[in-house]
């Protein structure tokens, strides 16, 4: 591969970076005002020597000597450590062997075909996306308070680098141990699937939990009492999501968007979610919308007319209640999860004490960019009364 000139990558006055050991260099496809300014490489002792702990090796290359010495180009270097989210930094010398490893093994996959360069640069970003949510939340969550000074008299400064120096291999080790084992559910799930076609756009239900009146309560409640409530919801839908074989896709503050491969499976986390946020007389009412059809998974995330029909649905849903979509309703009762209609379940005689859920189809009406809808109200089935 060839090598940019580092004279073009470089812009006087040098770029910025996102925090120590995360930079990269400006090439010279890179428009200046695109280029983010707002952060230079720290030359703090002790952020220096964190930096050195955390990564194992002290700066020795700007970008360009690393892309070079990693054997890519510079504006393949650029791209793949844009997606892994580092800033630029034009061409101060605060990289590391680590970084030249990780541009080494990346450009490698795609030298032997395993990767096409887009799919390695989605690699990237995603990886990125995903660790720079979690040592964000460790350090403002954890580490932040786990650093306040024991004893009077004593600096942040005099705890913080012995504290990380203990907590690093534990942390590193568990998170390695919780990506496998992610890796290996995700895994399974692909190889089960019979149709090559549906390991991309898959046939799952889809589920969006809504608490309501958020708005009102950020007016009323102090900074502290929110996050605590936000940060109780959160937990509770994705343990809930997680013991009853749910996927949680992501939390957005006062909604979860969690998908299933089976419509029962969804239906029911729907509504363990509104019977345990009932029992928190601090929690506000929840409603829930659950749409099944295809959907294209895409970087952890899922997208699809199937996903805003369940979006949709929740918006409409009444306080306490879930909603579900035609396709829904239709797949629990073939599955058997729920009766096509009363009648059906009063005339079945043994089958009819087997129904789970129960279904009742409500108004049609116009729903926003998807035309009109048929939603259906699902509850608990009651047991039926012994003869």
């Amino acid at each position: 591969m060839t090598v940019d000139d580092p004279t073009s990558s470089a812009s006087a006055g040098g770029g910025s970076a996102s925090g120590p050991g995360t930079p990269i260099g400006r090439d010279q496809h890179t428009p200046h005002h695109e280029v983010d300014h707002t952060a230079q490489p720290t030359a703090d002792p002790l952020a220096i020597r964190l930096e050195q702990l955390i990564l194992g090796a002290e700066r020795r290359y700007t970008p360009f000597q690393a892309a070079r010495s990693a054997g890519v180009s510079m504006e393949l270097a650029s791209r793949f450590w844009r997606a892994m989210g580092f800033a630029d930094i034009g061409q101060a010398r605060a990289l590391t062997e680590a970084d030249v490893l990780a541009l080494r093994r990346l450009a490698g996959l795609v030298e032997a075909g395993l990767l096409s360069e887009p799919m390695a640069v989605q690699v990237a970003r995603s990886t990125g996306q995903t660790t720079a949510r979690l040592a964000e939340w460790q350090i403002d969550s954890f580490l932040e308070g786990l650093t306040e000074p024991p004893e009077p008299g004593m600096t942040r400064t005099e705890v913080t680098y012995p504290l990380v120096e203990l907590l690093l291999p534990e942390l590193e080790e568990f998170l390695v141990y919780v990506w496998r084992r992610q890796l290996a559910a995700a895994t399974g799930r692909v190889v089960q699937v019979a149709d090559d076609d549906e390991m991309v756009d898959r046939r799952l239900a889809v589920g969006f939990a809504d608490l309501v009146g958020f708005t009102r309560l950020t007016r009323r409640l102090e900074e502290e009492e929110l996050g605590e409530l936000v940060e109780s919801f959160e937990t509770t839908a994705a343990d809930l999501v997680a013991a009853h074989g749910g996927r949680l896709i992501k939390t957005l503050g006062d909604e979860v968007l969690y998908c299933a491969d089976d419509a029962a499976t969804a239906a029911e986390i729907a509504l363990r979610l509104i019977e345990t946020m009932e029992l928190d007389a601090q929690m506000p009412e929840l409603r829930v919308g659950i749409a099944f059809g295809t959907v294209t998974t895409r970087m952890g995330d899922v997208f699809g007319t199937t996903v805003n029909l369940a979006s949709r649905l929740t918006s409409i849903a009444p306080k306490d209640a879930v909603l579900v979509d035609g396709a829904m309703a239709e797949e629990l009762s073939r599955t058997g999860a729920a009766p096509v209609s009363e009648k059906e379940a009063e005339t079945a005689p043994d089958e009819g004490a087997s129904y789970r859920f129960a279904l009742q189809p409500m108004w049609q009406r116009p729903v926003r960019g998807l035309g009109v809808v048929e939603p259906w109200s699902l509850t608990r089935r009651k047991p039926r009364n012994p003869a």
